[in-house]
């Protein structure tokens, strides 16, 4: 028993460990030239209810620095029961580029929910290249370009990078959370085995787009953006995960316990479908304190502690790292409370999927 236990925990250290290594001295895509002349552009944003997130997005498109002649903004209104139109309407009123508010009324082919919006969308750009961002996201001034430098010949998607902000512990937890995952997503992909695409930041091309048959012509899923991504890889198009500063977008928070639990079930979905291989390494990675418990009962509570101190420190200096490589101080005051933070959602999750019970998106229901 105990040396069952030794082996996983000298598998669990080592792979943090290498991880660790791996994006130390990996670089990841290196931007290339832009394109000369600089091209039109389209964003496409997917809203439904989001009168209170909608203006702070729109206010960052406009603080873009990239010649507003060149955008085109197309936000999808889905069946919005808010002023989520009107208050989109203002706060584009005088921009220099192009803006419409697409009522999206209808069905097209398979697509259902955001997925449906963006196929509408994507048939109303006018652009060869899509940006595509969400209605409670915030992106840098230098979005734009940060993507494009990446969107070499054969590159059919670009993916940059978001991290959670606000103001209350609960927000700042999750902003630790996401960006230390986000930091394992992109070590797998610098090995040459990309693994996922985020939708909220995202450059897709028009020709790798429209050879998947667009989101009309794909199977539904709600996590539409991995399901896209797959398509495109099929297509034989290839992909660029980003971990830089200048396409850095700050996402708002879950406001909830049960928010949180409704996004991540919905995230699930996605990692249901990984390659085995990862999640073999993810279950490894995730069943630390259950196998913690069982070195507690086995050889009892101070080896356990020493483990779990461990743990602390390795896992300190990874928080450390991802939030160097984007320029931000790493909260590393949070990591005892972000121990309690990730056991508390680990159990919700498994509850959650246990249940029959379909999950809550956007007051949309999906199982």
């Amino acid at each position: 028993m105990l040396l069952l236990l030794t082996l996983y925990f000298l598998s669990w250290f080592g792979l943090l460990a290498l991880s660790m290594g791996l994006f130390a001295r990996q670089g990841g895509s290196r931007p290339g030239p832009l394109p000369e002349p600089l091209p039109r552009i389209s964003i496409l944003i997917a809203a439904r209810n989001e009168e209170a997130a909608i203006g702070r997005c729109l206010q960052a498109i406009r603080a873009l620095r990239y010649p507003p002649e060149l955008v085109e903004v197309l936000l999808g209104d889905d069946a919005s029961t808010d002023d989520t139109a009107a208050v989109a309407a203002a706060a584009m009123q005088g921009y220099d580029g192009s803006f419409r508010v697409i009522p999206i009324a209808e069905a097209l082919g398979t697509a259902r929910g955001k997925a449906n919006v963006l196929a509408h969308l994507a048939r109303a750009a006018t652009a060869d290249y899509f940006f595509i961002t969400d209605a409670d996201i915030a992106v840098p001034p230098t979005w734009l370009q940060g993507l494009l430098a990446h969107a070499g010949p054969g590159v059919g998607i670009v993916t940059g990078l978001t991290l959670v902000t606000g103001p209350r512990l609960f927000h700042r937890l999750q902003g630790l959370d996401w960006l230390m995952s986000l930091g394992l997503v992109q070590v797998v992909t610098d090995l040459g085995r990309p693994v996922t695409a985020m939708g909220n930041n995202m450059l897709i091309t028009r020709v790798a787009y429209e050879a998947t048959g667009g989101y009309e012509r794909l199977p539904f899923s709600v996590t539409e953006d991995y399901e896209l991504f797959r398509a495109v890889l099929r297509c034989g198009y290839t992909s660029r995960n980003l971990f830089r500063p200048e396409i850095l977008a700050e996402s708002l928070p879950q406001y909830t316990w049960g928010g949180l639990l409704h996004q991540r079930r919905r995230w699930m979905r996605g990692v249901e479908q990984l390659p085995g291989w990862l999640k073999l390494c993810l279950a490894l990675y995730g069943s630390f304190y259950l196998v913690l418990a069982g070195l507690a009962v086995a050889a009892g509570v101070g080896p356990a502690l020493g483990v779990w101190g461990s743990k602390l420190l390795l896992q300190g200096a990874w928080a450390w790292l991802c939030f160097r490589r984007v320029g931000r101080r790493a909260p590393l005051e949070l990591l005892p409370l972000f121990e309690l933070y990730t056991i508390v959602l680990s159990v919700g999750l498994v509850i959650f999927r246990l249940l029959p019970v379909a999950f809550i998106w956007k007051g949309r229901q999906y199982r």
